[in-house]
């Protein structure tokens, strides 16, 4: 059924039990036929349309977890959304919201995407929403976090991406559970020189099949008929929007400067010449039997991957995986990078021999110098040992040591975490 159809159902009153309502886009009205699904309905998402504000009486909706309303030109974060005893992750990206008053928030909040609006300022009640752990504020005008936040214990993962921040505050490295940051894009991120690379013609790339989409661009295989002769790569062309990362820019330029690596996927040139002045990278193009180690979060997860259940993993296979990651993340931060995306979804692998990459840099972020970058690396070891103890689980009989090296990189005092040297050490002792 697709949405169309779903409106003209709910407005027969067919959809009686439903769990889930995903409306077309285009709506001016919230249609109060909704209610009649107060007793099941725990996912909405109301399209793209024109709404400027939701009914007072939303609490009634009283089993609803999640709400979408994207695109939709709210001026604030409505009030009657603390109204709602379940709600628990909320989509408001694209908006134009300029202001997100503290009854807002609901209690049980644990997912806020607020991407791509005009906020400038955010309330300390964040930091009293316990089960906050994800948290997306790319692409706005913030210059300062609440200092509320520095008590949201439960945070994992955010992005802070192309605000105003002149500073990020240092209790964002204290954190205990985060794992994911991304501030590119700000005046806090400092400042790097462009990295030279070499320009690829579009005339010169005979374009091929779609290989993967993500958010910020789609992925084809292609044949580059560069200076050395006809080479096969793969070619991503970027959509150009802001993302819940950040800015394509930003991503293509960390790429670059991330230079090549065994365990990164590694950028061949910059595309120039482009009939719709599109932009794009090469990448190197990995073999048939290559395939991505894990896929994104769900609603459910929210900050973790998600395995196929029929996934099993041999130790050796699982330890080389584990290697190239430790490997590629050390590579990135000797550059100043922080990658900032240290996931399975961002990990490709070789089923038959376990060789992988760390791909994706739409998170990725320049490090200051200092105890300040060293303090924000911390921060993704947590990350790499996440992914050590998912690997880990996929695996029969995983040695107890590796799982002593994955509790350690995930301990809750960042500065009592192993140095990635450490934890390339222990893994390869096993």
């Amino acid at each position: 059924m697709d949405r169309t159809e779903t409106l003209a159902a709910l407005q027969r009153g067919d959809l009686a039990g439903a769990r889930g309502l995903r409306l077309p886009d285009g709506l001016a009205e919230f249609p109060r036929e909704i209610f009649g699904l107060a007793d099941t309905l725990e996912v909405l998402d109301l399209g793209r349309g024109s709404f400027t504000d939701l009914p007072d009486d939303l609490g009634r909706l009283h089993r609803l977890r999640v709400l979408f309303c994207s695109g939709n030109p709210f001026e604030r974060l409505p009030s009657v959304l603390g109204d709602c005893p379940t709600l628990s992750q909320l989509g408001f990206r694209g908006c134009g919201i300029r202001a997100v008053p503290a009854g807002s928030l609901p209690r049980d909040l644990r997912w806020l995407t607020l991407t791509d609006n005009r906020i400038e300022n955010l309330p300390d009640a964040l930091g009293e929403r316990p089960l906050l752990q994800k948290l997306m504020l790319a692409g706005n005008r913030i210059a300062r976090l609440p200092e509320g936040l520095a008590d949201a214990n439960n945070l994992e993962l955010i992005r802070l991406s192309c605000n105003q921040l002149d500073a990020l505050p240092p209790w964002v490295a204290r954190l205990p559970r985060l794992a994911w940051i991304s501030y590119a894009g700000n005046p806090a991120e400092p400042v790097t020189e462009p990295t030279p690379s070499t320009p690829v013609p579009w005339s010169a790339l005979e374009v091929g099949d779609l290989l993967g989409e993500g958010a910020s661009g789609r992925v084809h295989r292609a044949l580059w008929r560069g200076p050395s002769g006809p080479q096969d790569v793969a070619l991503k062309l970027f959509k150009g929007a802001m993302t819940s990362d950040g800015l394509p820019e930003r991503e293509m330029e960390a790429c670059l400067a991330a230079g090549t690596h065994p365990a990164l996927t590694g950028a061949l040139g910059r595309l120039v010449d482009h009939p719709d002045g599109a932009q794009g990278l090469l990448l190197r193009l990995l073999p048939a039997q290559w395939r991505v180690l894990a896929g994104p979060p769900s609603l459910a997860t929210c900050s973790r991957d998600i395995y196929d259940p029929a996934l099993r993993l041999d130790t050796r296979k699982a330890l080389r995986i584990a290697r190239a990651v430790v490997d590629a993340v050390a590579h990135l931060h000797g550059c100043g990078l922080l990658h900032g995306d240290v996931y399975g979804h961002n990990t490709l692998w070789d089923i038959e021999t376990g060789a992988a990459v760390l791909s994706d840099f739409g998170a990725a972020s320049a490090l200051p110098a200092g105890e300040a970058g060293l303090a924000l690396a911390r921060i993704e070891v947590r990350a790499v040992g996440v992914l050590l103890g998912e690997l880990l689980d996929l695996c029969d009989a995983a040695p107890n040591g590796l799982r002593v090296l994955a509790e350690a990189c995930t301990k809750s005092d960042p500065e009592r975490r192993p140095g990635l040297g450490e934890v390339a050490i222990g893994i390869g002792r096993t």
